[in-house]
């Protein structure tokens, strides 16, 4: 049974969305927690119902909902102070990858990248508790290029801001959600201008955004009652995990 093409696009039916509704709850939860994971979940799951054309732009529209859901509601723990670059930077790769015509490498991209996380998420870049404005707008203009072509690029966010923040669990989650909700905007005003018809997604989207923020409040009583080397040990895991598979992702296509 299907409901109106008011509320749904034509074809996609009332059991898929309670799904993706219920995923939601869970998957931000799980990145309010933890710092990572929900992204990428959602992602996989979304696959499996939307038609290929339109699952980055709808699942770039749910994330920058949750992201920002989740922003606002652990606001006091985000880390202004590196905004202005972050901001410049993001502007600055999303327009270089709106602009750039050359189709990327993907299983290529996603060897590399996956182990890059892996790398950067079990050592310490030396001196990057000093990188300055020029270093943060570098390395945020590389992440909002790359975020251009791939859909979940949430740990590439976090092993970035963990180098940031070694001692500190909650203003590492917290502004890894203020700093995806800038770069799924600026995704968001690349497919619309594109052309990408938003609307006819927006009452499963806005549904999903909703049961995301329920999930979020409860993801951050967990949070706060996490302790700092529980969190640190269970983010690590994690995002190993989601670069292996990445990387699996990638040795499989090239092969």
């Amino acid at each position: 049974m299907d409901l109106p093409f008011t509320l749904l696009p034509d074809g996609f039916g009332v059991a898929a969305a309670a799904i993706l509704v219920s995923a939601s709850f869970f998957t931000s939860a799980l990145t309010a927690t933890f710092g990572v994971g929900g992204g990428v979940a959602m992602l996989a799951l979304m696959g499996l119902f939307i038609p290929v054309a339109a699952l980055i732009p709808v699942h770039g529209a749910v994330q920058l909902g949750s992201n920002t859901g989740r922003a606002w509601h652990q606001r006091a723990n985000v880390y202004w102070a590196i905004a202005a670059p972050f901001l410049i930077g993001s502007v600055i790769g999303a327009a270089g990858g709106a602009f750039f015509v050359v189709q990327l490498p993907d299983a290529l991209l996603k060897l590399a990248l996956g182990l890059f996380v892996i790398v950067v998420t079990w050592s310490r870049i030396p001196g990057i508790g000093r990188l300055g404005a020029a270093g943060l707008t570098l390395g945020s203009a590389v992440l909002a290029f790359v975020t251009m072509f791939m859909g979940a690029t949430g740990p590439l966010l976090s092993a970035f801001f963990a180098q940031l923040f070694p001692d500190d669990r909650k203003a590492l989650v917290a502004t890894h959600a203020a700093g995806m909700t800038v770069q799924h905007a600026l995704k968001l005003v690349v497919f619309g201008l594109a052309g990408f018809a938003f609307w006819h997604w927006l009452p499963l989207i806005a549904a999903m955004i909703a049961s995301g923020y329920l999930g979020t409040v409860y993801g951050t009583r967990l949070l706060e009652a996490l302790p700092e080397t529980a969190f640190r040990q269970g983010f690590r895991i994690g995002i190993t995990l989601l670069a292996l598979d990445m990387m699996r992702r990638g040795a499989m296509a090239l092969l």
